[in-house]
């Protein structure tokens, strides 16, 4: 979700009026996503390297994000979303900590749209701590593969991605999903996330429709298999 704090910059803004309307967009998305019948949706809130940022700025973000949760989980309840958060959560306040838990149990059992909001996540950190666990199950070295590997990611039991979209131009992965993406279709727009609403979401959506995947096989393979 980047362009926060560029948005704020070309209005004259200080950086947090821009993650303040980028929570908005979030807001927006999700209620697009839910009249669209997207049924997962997974946002890069908080990485591991916006530790980085100025402590005002992290601040700022901590407090939003904890203002948010009580702010809009009554309201996801009655839309049925369900809400995960995953990412290396224990360096967080052990406030927000119980806030997330609470969240995540009070809504694990709706249905109509999985929301996995990443906190302090890298992809590396995943696949690390992935690694980890499994060395510490002692898993034998034919019960390494693919499968046994996702399910030890944090997003275990959640389908990898179909669609990955980068705004503000951004033409990177940012350490988002490494092992989820490999055959995601990537969409990038210029429009910075604050602005980045249901329309623009809709636009990504189309523009995903066209695209053939092909996941190896041949643009024929897919027609015939069709």
């Amino acid at each position: 979700m980047d362009g926060n704090g560029r948005w704020a910059k070309e209005r004259g803004l200080p950086r947090i009026a821009g993650h303040r309307e980028g929570a908005e967009s979030v807001r927006a998305v999700l209620k697009a996503c839910v009249e669209f019948g997207v049924k997962y949706l997974t946002v890069y809130a908080f990485s591991t390297e916006n530790w980085r940022r100025p402590q005002e700025e992290v601040d700022f973000l901590m407090e939003l994000f904890s203002a948010t949760i009580d702010r809009e989980l009554d309201e996801l309840m009655a839309e049925g979303v369900k809400l995960n958060f995953l990412g290396r959560l224990a360096r967080f306040s052990p406030e927000i900590q119980a806030k997330m838990k609470k969240a995540a149990d009070k809504t694990a059992e709706n249905k109509r749209i999985t929301v996995s909001v990443m906190l302090n996540y890298g992809g590396r950190a995943e696949i690390v701590d992935a690694l980890r666990q499994m060395t510490n199950d002692k898993l034998a070295n034919e019960q390494i593969n693919e499968e046994n590997i996702s399910k030890y990611l944090y997003t275990c039991g959640i389908p990898d991605p179909d669609l990955l979209i980068r705004t503000a131009n951004e033409m990177r992965v940012s350490n988002f999903l490494l092992w989820q993406i490999a055959y995601a279709e990537i969409y990038v727009t210029p429009v910075y996330w604050p602005d980045f609403r249901r329309e623009q979401l809709k636009e990504a959506i189309e523009d995903y429709q066209k695209r053939v995947r092909k996941f190896g096989q041949t643009e024929e393979q897919i027609k015939n298999a069709g």
